[in-house]
Formats: structure tokens, C-alpha cells, sequence
């Protein structure tokens, strides 16, 4: 972990956050004529926060009020107390909501300006906010050096939208702690009581036990590509290291398509190849991408019916070549970030690709996959617009059968993650992270970034699986979240995977007792047990599946 020498966790550095000095240390920001402090009604005040708080805890109920503002950069500040240190990841914590007689939702930021220099500012969350309802902030940031001062700034809504802030809040996170937490709920969540009972108790009794987890039941894996394959050194640490595969670009209408009538599957195949002489699965990411600058030029020229023929003829070429190959599909890629097709076709194109996939593939799993909705920074993409993007879906007959979170995160934050993670979770569909990739230049820094996120996801029982988005030096989207460096070595980030891939498989040795019984405490996955006897040695494979009770399996001799 990275040092964290003289940082004192869970302090809040914003002085008079809670108003009880009235407006003391705060002043307004650009054209806003007006800032005043008001109490909440009780019933309206939030009763639930992410962050790690006292059990009587509540938010104090007055805010601040910032009136007559002129534009998105009109809004309040104020100073932060004490010294903020570097390499520290720091919460940005409190409520945001707007004035009464606000129209919709909309984006208010939360920035710190450093050395009152204006081209020095950090990023500090977004929320989309809107009026009778407070929406939490749940940003973050860190510093790589300390700065000689800095104000925090809360800023954005058009002109004439009144803002509310109550109880802002920023405060270093103690990561070592959240991970003591995490490693309870893993045990629960992960792991299951084993009793292996062997037949002639009273022969057996006191012989040499031996079990080994052979796989978990929770996959990772990474994406490749027809240049890496070629790479000793990846496919070293890929075949060793993961077991699901996801093609980079070359399942990609982009790729397959990108001249109208002119297919090529030849590196597609090449890849799948690949995967089956290793025995690793293939995620089929993706069909079609919502995002209008990721889409062919040919195809921005077809007319309506053209469209609509091509979008046919994309779903019956693919899917009827590969039925069976890949079992889930990434549909209409980056739904939250883009709808060329929607604005083409209509409302109910999306869900129409869903059903058609389903139909031609009735064997794969079907999947939404989006960016920023595990991190608490993007109000195009909160939790909350993602379920209704889902909900939407399925009303119109949409076979959704999983959610994806693509993972390219910086900085992040376990609290938000796993917020996003259990609000998700409301839904009833498994949860993969689709492109893990953790981006950070310290590579120390790197691999406590990429615990961070790993530790959630393993902990958490809506997660089914991690895809990393690469993971070698040069062959990356991300070139600073590379685990292994151009020349094969493992860097800190690799090392740290590897240990916690390890922490995550049980193993056990003993004796069988007197009843015949051998018992353990495993991760779901499959085993063999070694049975050495007077008469010589026994092995066997079973599997360890989720369940809350202990699971009682007869080993015959």
C-alpha cells in the first residue's frame, strides 16, 4: 500500500460544512447575487449516506442556498483547512439539490482550484441534481504534490437555477480499513463450509488429506487482439493468468464492415482459434455501438429502410455464423453515451436488436455495457439512469440478462463502487466489469487502485466476473494501467493481481476424523481431494457451488 504516514482518515478538511456559524468562511462565486443559509424540513432531509459514518449519524439539515445566478460558473466557495497531502485519495462528500420551481435535472460539479491559480483545478464529482430531492456527492481526487493552498468550488445549472449544498465534506479515505471490511464479506459471499465424507470410517480414520482448488467459479479475464497473440510473453501471462478472452476489435462492425458488402470474420476467427486451443471463452463485444463517432461512414449515409436492412443484415450475418460461440453479447454498445441508431430508427430500435440476438442465439447472455457508472462522476451515467435504461428495455420485450460496467477507472473509491454495485443489484441481473482498466502512472499507486476495485467486485454477490481491457505494456487503450511491462516482467499492479488471484483459492491438508470426515472452508470452484491411504492414494474432483448452508459431498473410496 502506498504510505500514508501522517494522514489522519475521516476528518473532515471544510470548516463550518454543517452552517452552524452561519455563512462564516463561504462567499459566492461569478454573478450569484446571493447566498443564505435555510433549514431543511426534517421529513426531506436525507436519512442515508455511502460513507463509513456512526450509526446515529444524520445530515444536519441547513444549507446553503446560492440565488441569482447568471450562468454555470456562478455558484460558492470556499477555503480547505489544513494541508492537503499527495498520493492520498481524498472524498468529496455532502448533498446538492435546486432551488424550488427547477425544471428537470442538471449537472452540478464540484471542483478545488489549487495555489488560486484558475488553470489548476481538479476535479472533484458531479452530480445530477434536481429540486425536492438532494442526490448525494460521491467524488474524489488526489494530488501529486501538496499544494500551497486550495478552495473548493461547487458550480454548474443554467442561469436562474438557485443551488443547494448541505453538509460538503472532504476527507481522506482509509482504504486499509475498507479492505478489513471487505475481506468478511468475501469470506461470506466467496466461500462455503465443505464436509467430505469417505466411506469405512473406522479403516480411514486419521489418513493424509490433501484438497486443491483446480478453478474458481468466479472468472477473470482480459481482451486480445491478432498483434499480441503473437507475443510470447502474452500469452504466457494470459493463459496463466485468465480464463475468459474478449476481442479487442475484431468483433466490431467497424472491423467485420468497414465497407459496405465487404466482410471480413478471417481476424475474428483467427482469434476464436486462439481461445479454443486454450479452452478460455470468448465475451462477443460487441454487435453495435451507440456512439455516433465510432460508426462507419457507409452506414451514415443509408437512408431509413437502407439502415434498417443493414442493421437486419449485421444481426443475421453475425449471429447465425457464430450461434453458440460466444456466450454473452455486448448488444448496442455505450447506450448511456450515445444513440445514433435510436435517432435513426426510432425508440424502439434498441430493444429490437436485444430481441432479435435473443432469437437468432437464443443461448447467449445479453448485455447492456456502459462507461462511468461505478464511479460517481458522470450524470449522464449514474446508477440510477442505468436502470431505467434497463427497465425500459425490458418493457419492450428486450431479453437483458446481464449489466456491464466497463471499469476504466482513475482513482477510485470503494464506497461508490460498491453503491453502484447494490443499486444495480436491484435488478436481478449479474453484474460483470467488461474492461477493467485502472489508470495511474505510480505504479504503487496502481496496484492500491486496482485492489481497490478487484476487492468490491470480488465482494460483492451481484458480480460474476472482471474482464481487464489488456494488460501489457504498449498493447493497452490505457497505456498507464499496464500489470506487465513490455518485456514480460510482472510491474507492482501485475504482482498485486497475481497475490490476490492466490488469496482468492483455497487450499487444505489433514487427517479424516473418527466419523469419517474431512472438513474445510472453500471459495466456490472445483477441487481434487488426495486421499493417501495403507493401500495406496485416492483423487477425486468435486465442485464447491454458491449456497448458505454446508455442503455435505460422499466420497466413495
Amino acid at each position: 500500500m502506498a504510505c500514508t504516514k501522517g494522514v489522519v482518515f475521516d476528518v473532515n478538511l471544510l470548516e463550518n460544512s454543517t452552517l452552524e456559524d452561519g455563512l462564516a468562511g463561504w462567499a459566492a462565486v461569478g454573478e450569484c447575487t446571493a447566498l443564505s443559509v435555510h433549514n431543511e424540513e426534517p421529513e426531506k432531509v436525507p436519512t442515508e449516506t455511502i460513507n463509513t459514518v456512526a450509526d446515529d449519524y444524520k445530515p444536519s439539515g441547513r444549507y446553503i442556498l446560492a440565488a441569482g445566478r447568471a450562468g454555470e460558473e456562478d455558484g460558492l466557495r470556499r477555503a480547505v483547512a489544513g494541508a492537503l497531502k499527495p498520493r492520498v485519495t481524498y472524498r468529496v462528500a455532502g448533498w446538492i439539490s435546486l432551488g424550488d420551481g427547477a425544471e428537470g435535472s442538471h449537472p452540478v460539479r464540484v471542483n478545488l482550484r489549487l495555489d488560486d491559480d484558475d488553470e489548476c483545478v481538479v476535479e472533484g464529482g458531479a452530480v445530477c441534481a434536481q429540486a425536492g430531492r438532494w442526490t448525494e456527492i460521491k467524488g474524489a481526487f488526489r494530488l501529486k504534490a501538496s499544494p500551497c493552498g486550495a478552495t473548493v468550488f461547487v458550480q454548474g445549472a443554467p442561469d436562474g437555477v438557485d443551488v443547494k449544498v448541505m453538509d460538503l465534506q472532504i476527507f481522506a479515505t482509509d482504504r486499509r480499513a475498507r479492505f478489513r471490511k471487505l475481506r468478511k464479506k468475501t469470506d461470506k459471499v466467496r466461500k462455503r463450509d465443505v464436509v467430505l465424507k469417505f466411506g469405512g470410517a473406522g479403516s480411514i480414520s486419521g489418513a493424509s488429506v490433501r484438497v486443491m482448488q483446480m478453478d474458481s467459479s468466479f472468472p477473470f479475464g482480459a481482451c486480445i487482439n491478432g498483434g499480441v497473440i503473437q507475443n510470447p510473453a502474452f500469452v504466457d501471462f494470459f493463459t496463466k493468468h485468465f480464463d475468459w478472452a474478449v476481442f479487442e476489435n475484431e468483433l466490431k462492425w467497424y472491423w467485420t464492415e468497414a465497407q459496405q458488402g465487404q466482410l471480413n470474420y478471417a481476424d475474428a476467427d483467427a482469434l476464436l482459434d486462439f481461445c479454443d486451443r486454450y479452452g478460455k471463452p470468448v465475451r462477443g463485444h460487441c454487435i453495435f455501438w451507440a456512439v455516433d463517432n465510432v460508426v462507419q461512414q457507409w452506414i451514415k449515409g443509408l437512408d431509413h429502410d437502407q439502415l434498417t436492412a443493414a442493421v437486419q443484415g449485421r444481426l443475421t450475418g453475425l449471429l447465425t455464423r457464430y450461434a453458440g460461440r460466444f456466450p454473452h453479447y455486448d448488444v448496442n454498445n455505450e447506450m448511456l453515451h450515445g444513440s445514433f441508431y435510436q435517432d435513426r430508427l426510432g425508440d424502439d430500435i434498441n430493444a429490437f436488436m436485444f430481441r432479435e440476438t435473443a432469437r437468432l442465439d437464443p443461448g447467449a447472455t445479453l448485455f447492456v455495457n456502459d462507461y462511468n457508472v461505478e464511479g460517481g462522476n458522470d450524470p449522464n451515467a449514474t446508477p440510477e439512469k442505468y436502470i431505467e435504461q434497463i427497465t425500459a428495455l425490458q418493457q419492450k420485450g428486450a431479453a437483458v440478462g446481464g449489466i456491464g460496467l466497463q471499469g476504466h477507472v482513475t482513482n477510485p473509491v470503494g464506497e461508490v463502487i460498491c453503491d453502484a454495485l447494490d443499486k444495480l443489484a436491484t435488478t436481478d441481473l449479474p453484474v460483470w466489469l467488461t474492461e477493467l482498466d485502472v489508470c495511474e502512472s505510480d505504479v504503487d499507486l496502481r496496484a492500491d487502485d486496482l485492489e481497490v476495485v478487484l476487492r468490491e467486485a470480488y465482494a460483492h454477490p451481484a458480480v460474476e466476473g472482471v474482464m481487464f481491457w489488456g494488460f501489457m505494456q504498449g498493447h493497452m487503450w490505457r497505456q498507464d494501467a499496464c500489470l506487465v511491462n513490455s518485456d514480460g516482467t510482472v510491474n507492482d499492479a501485475g504482482e498485486r493481481f497475481i497475490d490476490l488471484r492466490r488469496e482468492w483459492t483455497s487450499h487444505a491438508r489433514g487427517h479424516i476424523d473418527g466419523d469419517g470426515h474431512f472438513k474445510f472452508r472453500g471459495f466456490h470452484g472445483t477441487y481434487v481431494v488426495q486421499l493417501a491411504t495403507a493401500t495406496g492414494k485416492m483423487h477425486k474432483t468435486f465442485t464447491v457451488e454458491k449456497g448458505d448452508t454446508t455442503l455435505v459431498l460422499d466420497m466413495d473410496v
